[in-house]
């Protein structure tokens, strides 16, 4: 009788552990393959975020002849700085003047002219103008253009930096299943590496222990870039708008709410986030001579607008002049608009009106760029871009001592089918929160079920011996 027991037990424990082995192969091989895809994009997100951290100080450096000048004593009204400008682009128009809290910075004026447009360089103590930057030329445009859109532009390539990005929180979550020690006592090759060890498992420990600590940084950074996202930033959007905790409540000190179909976005630069997307009121033209940028910059200094922050010309008899910082600490964000005609403040929305949703996007928007708390965040921001880049690499040194000769080196399919299905469900799961993810699962899941199987080369590869096991 007692043997029977234990032979029950041991049956038992034995169905236990290749449920576990299943288990742990399904879940390697959606860490594998969404790790073969996408790190070559999470590369170059890595290295082109971590190079923006640093804009003010490699801009401040590349273009300091056109930045700083010798602080005088009297700056020049502003209209005599932009009438320079003109004298010097005739045929362009001003778009907006920026003002930044260094002394001894250039006043930046934006012109469009011929419908292109560019940021003009005015020594605000003499008007002498020294110099222009077209615009999306300058060094860290470019870094910005990859970081976004890889360089290439276009919907289709932002999609793909959302589709890379959210499938590196995938490759979080099983690479810490993956971590995860099976023995309490397991300290070396989790919490600390095994420097002593050789081949495969010194590499494993080079990808995993690195992964493990800096996990709550990349996870940090990839939410908090969310929000730029094309078809995540709309949820975020839509989640933030139907909850009241985005938006801020239309504020106005005249009048009623305008209803106006343009967006802030679309008339001004450096809108902070939370504003991008509220209606821009209207002038209303009752013979009043227009104000003058000055008077707009006399604005500015009552309402306390902390610099940096750029004033955008009105567009059209109903434009009106739109007050922006977002480049300064978050709870200084702030976007106004004034009537052209009597300087009126029609629109006045600050970081302590937006919703509890809105101000947490606000934070972790300047957390991502590097600006909460200065060069401390920068210096963390970029130990966890350097320490994503070594994980990924080292990752790749790990498949390429592991895979066996002429073979992708793909883990073994789990011979449990019941812990497939349950795996590619929570995989469904995760894919309900990130719609990209949960498209690419399925379009993966067609190829895996009825493409790769017909097409020789890959089948011999995936399924008929080329899975390995750790």
């Amino acid at each position: 009788m007692e043997a029977l027991k234990m032979s029950e037990r041991e049956v038992s424990e034995k169905k236990r552990k290749k449920r576990s082995i299943s288990l742990y192969q399904a879940v390697w091989r959606w860490h594998f393959y969404a790790g073969l895809i996408f790190s070559p994009f999470l590369l170059i997100l890595a290295f082109s975020g971590g190079v923006y951290l640093f804009k003010p100080q490699i801009e401040n450096v590349l273009y300091q002849d056109l930045y700083f000048v010798e602080e005088g004593a009297t700056a020049l009204a502003v209209t005599a700085q932009t009438a320079g400008v003109l004298e010097s682009y005739p045929d362009a128009s001003v778009t907006s003047v920026s003002f930044y809290d260094d002394p001894a910075r250039t006043t930046e004026v934006g012109i469009l002219q011929n419908g292109e447009a560019a940021s003009v360089y005015v020594n605000p103590y003499n008007g002498a103008v020294l110099g222009e930057i077209q615009s999306g030329e300058r060094f860290t445009d470019i870094f910005v253009s990859i970081h976004s859109e890889l360089l290439i532009g276009g919907t289709a390539a932002n999609l793909l930096v959302e589709l890379a990005a959210c499938w590196a929180v995938i490759l979080l979550i099983t690479g810490l299943y993956m971590w995860w020690p099976r023995k309490r006592s397991a300290i070396w090759g989790t919490v600390l590496p095994r420097l002593r060890s050789k081949g495969r498992t010194f590499w494993r420990d080079m990808h995993a222990v690195p992964a493990f600590w800096l996990s709550l940084g990349i996870l940090i950074l990839i939410l908090t870039g969310l929000p730029w996202s094309g078809v995540m930033g709309e949820q975020i959007n839509r989640l933030a708008t139907s909850t009241n905790t985005g938006y801020p409540a239309f504020a106005q000190s005249f009048g009623e709410k305008p209803e106006s179909q343009i967006l802030a976005k679309d008339i001004a630069s450096d809108v902070p986030w939370a504003s991008e997307n509220l209606p821009v009121p209207s002038s209303v033209d009752n013979g009043y001579v227009p104000i003058s940028v000055d008077d707009a910059v006399g604005v500015a200094s009552q309402q306390n607008i902390a610099k940096p922050y750029t004033i955008s010309m009105p567009q059209g008899e109903a434009g009106v002049y739109t007050l922006a910082t977002s480049h300064s600490n978050p709870s200084d964000s702030a976007t106004l608009h004034l009537d052209q005609y009597t300087g009126s403040i029609l629109s006045d929305v600050r970081f302590q009106d937006y919703g509890i949703m809105a101000q947490g996007i606000t934070l972790g928007i300047a957390l991502h760029e590097g600006r909460l708390f200065g060069l401390a965040n920068q210096i963390l921001g970029l130990i966890v871009c350097i320490g994503l880049i070594f994980v990924i690499l080292s990752s790749y040194v790990m498949w390429k001592k592991r895979k066996p000769k002429g073979r992708y080196g793909a883990p073994a399919k789990p011979k449990d089918k019941k812990i497939t299905r349950v795996v590619f469900f929570i995989m469904l799961a995760l894919g309900v929160l990130m719609p990209l993810v949960g498209i690419s699962i399925i379009v993966m899941y067609l190829l895996d079920r009825f493409v790769i199987p017909r097409i020789r080369p890959l089948r011999k590869q995936l399924f008929e011996g080329g899975g390995a096991n750790e």
